[in-house]
């Protein structure tokens, strides 16, 4: 395993490590608590330290398998979730993020993950004036003064938002989480660049393109089970996107690579990237995705 600093903080965290989205329950699969175990107990003995999950993964569902799965190794782990929703049920969600509640978040998602700390305690996917709030970020940096949060970071989505980016290190924030792949090139014009100059660490999120990546799907593929989040996407850009995959790995993956691992290993060679988080359904993808490394 290779490892980086991340940003400007003291967390050397692994270039692959694990997101776990999927444990919330809207990947089309519930999970054990024993497949959980199994997945990052093999991440463990493969050198990834790093784990991501957030307060809606499911109700906290997400934070409370990993805690039972890193209970008693806690020292082992960088462990990085997310704050400002409430889950309600699949797909729905509401915003909350004022201080106070903010902060009662906060104490829950300890509680779920079975810690009295949390390394990376991200802002998750909130709106210009929701972020432009100097009393949430005063009531985090008491947080962090006494001990609860080790670093704050910024969470976003697709749509760039320009001011959280400007404002990033002005409120105390290390490190930025983006969705970032082959077919999603967009944080490389203004918002890269602006991490490496501010010194912020980056995680790649749907690194594989929500499995498009992994190439084992064709363009005629079909995503119909109701609990899974792809089936709420539009069939014609699904189609469209893995067009373009087929020519990917027509063109670019070398042979005999597999196109999930040197999708990791093309993220993870642009400069500003500090590590990939892509999620998991059992150990054997565990295995794959570390196995990136070997072509950085």
């Amino acid at each position: 395993m290779i490892y980086r600093r991340l940003g400007k903080t003291e967390l050397n965290v692994s270039v692959v490590g694990v997101g776990t989205w999927q444990l919330g329950g809207e990947w089309g699969k519930t999970y054990e608590q024993t497949e959980v175990n199994a997945m990052i107990g093999r991440a463990k003995d493969l050198g990834i330290n790093l784990l991501d999950t957030a307060e809606c993964y499911g109700d906290h569902t997400s934070e409370q398998l990993v805690g039972r799965a890193i209970k008693g190794q806690r020292q082992d782990w960088i462990v990085a979730t997310k704050f400002g929703h409430q889950f309600h049920t699949n797909f729905e969600r509401t915003s909350h993020f004022d201080p106070q509640s903010v902060l009662s978040q906060l104490e829950t998602s300890l509680r779920s993950l079975q810690t009295d700390y949390i390394d990376l305690y991200q802002f998750h996917s909130g709106s210009d004036e929701e972020f432009d709030n100097p009393d949430l970020w005063e009531m985090l940096g008491r947080q962090v003064e006494t001990g609860k949060i080790r670093a704050i970071g910024l969470s976003i989505t697709n749509d760039n938002p320009l001011l959280q980016i400007e404002k990033m290190s002005s409120y105390g924030i290390s490190a930025l989480q983006i969705i970032y792949n082959r077919l999603s090139r967009g944080p490389e014009e203004v918002i890269f660049p602006r991490c490496r100059q501010d010194d912020i660490g980056v995680l790649t999120r749907v690194p594989l393109a929500s499995g498009f990546l992994s190439g084992k799907y064709s363009p005629d593929a079909q995503f119909t089970n109701p609990n899974d989040v792809r089936s709420q996407r539009s069939p014609d850009k699904i189609r469209a996107q893995l067009f373009e995959v087929e020519k990917i790995k027509a063109s670019e993956v070398p042979a005999g690579v597999p196109m999930a691992q040197w999708a990791l290993a093309w993220c993870l060679q642009h400069p500003a990237v500090t590590t990939v988080i892509p999620g998991c359904k059992d150990v054997q993808q565990v295995e794959q995705n570390a196995r990136a490394v070997e072509l950085i």
